[in-house]
């Protein structure tokens, strides 16, 4: 039988990953046939119906320290921490497709317990040192601007893995395995992907084409001669629904008539990468390396994942979750607009 597509290579190669695939890419519709289909696009505009956190969720006591100590007890693996808000579509959809999965809920469950934090709250919250400060202050001080982030947390109390913005199924259900069977103890989470997928490796030409790209030789080089206006890098790869997606929706969407976002990533210098290839590139900082080592360095995982620069070669803000026009568009007005520089409560409230 010869595959028609990656993931029916991954499903032959590799019976599990074929599984997690599966149920990434229905949704997992024997479980909960009404889910939305993940990785699709969706109107990621605040809702106007506040968020209910499931029963599940552990009542907001609010202190870390206690919170860790009764999920050891009960012999868990650990602690996540949800940082929300009560109108943001991406936490509203984290509820009405992840954990609208029987089984995503039964691991979390069994492994996890998680304690709901509002970014914009100011109930008081004892952190794992003791101190003691409002939700909103530890969630500027954990840069949780993009909602939904978690974090998870081992028995010791020290922080295993970080997620920020909304994944799809396949992805936080990896997510959860590999901080509950401990593999973030030797391996990154972007290795830990690539070798559950038995990635395999695409051309460029597989890419998604924007007239806005740069094209090769990739010198992006900046620190010794300021360049004129921002870099953002789009690191994606090949027979990728998701970058197809961006592309083809996100990208050309005029919602409630604005510009398209393709047209307002002129005001850029802009290249592509594909995160899993030999590319040869000079970083901002001007680091000779490749496409992979490069998104490795910087631990990217998810396609496509949207990495900015200021004109001196320092990051300002990455993408590197699921994204919609509305959050997408929020974010190009936050760095045209030089509020790259604001404090953090201000960038919290423009990515909800």
């Amino acid at each position: 039988m010869k595959p028609k597509s990656l993931d029916q290579a991954r499903a032959l190669i590799n019976p599990l990953a074929g599984v997690l695939i599966a149920l990434f890419l229905t949704g997992g519709v024997t479980l909960a046939a009404t889910a939305p289909e993940p990785g699709a696009s969706f109107d990621d505009r605040p809702r106007s119906t506040e968020l209910e956190y499931p029963d599940w969720f552990n009542p907001a006591f609010l202190d870390l320290p206690a919170d860790l100590a009764a999920a050891r007890t009960a012999g868990k693996a650990g602690l996540i921490l949800y940082f929300g808000q009560k109108h943001c579509a991406y936490c509203h959809r984290l509820m009405e497709v992840n954990f609208a999965l029987k089984d995503i809920v039964e691991y979390t469950r069994r492994h996890f317990d998680l304690v709901p934090i509002d970014i914009q709250g100011q109930a008081e919250v004892t952190d794992f040192d003791g101190q003691q400060l409002s939700e909103r202050t530890l969630a500027q001080r954990e840069e949780a601007e993009f909602t939904p982030t978690l974090l998870f947390y081992d028995e010791a109390g020290e922080l295993a893995l970080r997620l920020r913005g909304y994944y799809p199924p396949y992805q936080f259900r990896a997510a959860l395995e590999y901080v509950a069977d401990d593999h973030y103890q030797h391996e990154s989470f972007r290795d830990y992907l690539a070798r559950g997928d038995n990635r395999m490796v695409f051309d460029d030409q597989d890419l998604n084409a924007e007239d806005f790209f740069a094209a090769p030789p990739y010198q992006l080089e900046r620190r010794r001669m300021p360049a004129d206006r921002p870099l953002v890098v789009f690191f994606e790869q090949g027979d990728c629904h998701a970058c197809d997606v961006l592309h083809g929706d996100v990208l050309k969407n005029t919602q409630d008539g604005k510009q398209p976002l393709a047209e307002r990533f002129q005001a850029f210098d802009a290249v592509q990468l594909n995160m899993w290839s030999d590319q040869p590139v000079v970083t901002p900082q001007g680091d000779k390396t490749t496409a992979k080592d490069w998104a490795a360095q910087l631990g990217l995982f998810y396609a496509p994942s949207l990495v900015f620069f200021d004109v001196q070669g320092g990051e300002l803000l990455r993408v590197d979750s699921v994204v919609g026009f509305y959050r997408l568009n929020r974010i190009l007005d936050h760095i045209l607009s030089g509020t790259d520089r604001e404090a953090p409560t201000q960038s919290q409230k423009r990515f909800k």
